[in-house]
């Protein structure tokens, strides 16, 4: 069973990004190579528990298992140590990445305290756009009651676009809410 989204963007976008751009070939049309979430924690200097349960709570989110990624190298001011866990990360493909994809932009992005739209200008020249949210209780599977802290989350969007321009077209046809 295909999610809602990925019909959607076979169905109604291919055919508009196909006449926009000019594209003949169907492979050529840019789309969603995958979705990268990343939640930094930098508290798990002095806890290490905080970092299980941000991978605990982006799993559920993601619906897929976090990985605890470890610091590369020593940081003194930081007081960090080379092999300390400070974050987690979930690489989605696929039908989880539409999955998410379709409850980011109709459920969680709505709840978005004040919400006027996601920035036109996060995007990093190569057609992949990043998207910070900073509270992560905005999705819907997260428990408010058995969260101790509200951490901030990161989106990023990696297409096959190649450029700025397409990718925002990609995006815009999926309905990504962009402000002015």
């Amino acid at each position: 069973m295909t999610s809602r989204l990925n019909d959607r963007y076979r169905k109604d976008v291919v055919p508009v990004l196909k006449k926009e751009f000019g594209i003949d070939n169907p492979m050529a049309v840019p789309k969603i190579d995958k979705i990268v979430l990343n939640m930094g924690v930098g508290e798990a200097i002095q806890n290490v528990k905080i970092v299980e349960a941000a991978a605990e709570e982006l799993t559920k989110i993601a619906g897929q298992r976090a990985v605890i990624t470890r610091a590369r190298k020593s940081i003194a001011t930081f007081k960090l140590r080379e092999g300390m866990p400070i974050g987690c990360r979930v690489t989605l493909r696929g039908e989880r990445m539409y999955d998410f994809l379709d409850r980011l932009l109709n459920i969680a992005l709505p709840r978005v305290r004040d919400f006027r739209g996601v920035p036109t200008r996060a995007f990093d020249g190569r057609g992949n756009y990043t998207l910070g949210i900073k509270d992560h209780l905005v999705f819907p599977e997260i428990d408010p009651g058995k969260v101790d802290k509200s951490k901030g989350l990161n989106v990023t969007i990696v297409t096959t676009a190649g450029s700025d321009d397409r990718a925002r077209v990609l995006l815009r046809e999926l309905g990504m809410p962009f402000g002015r």
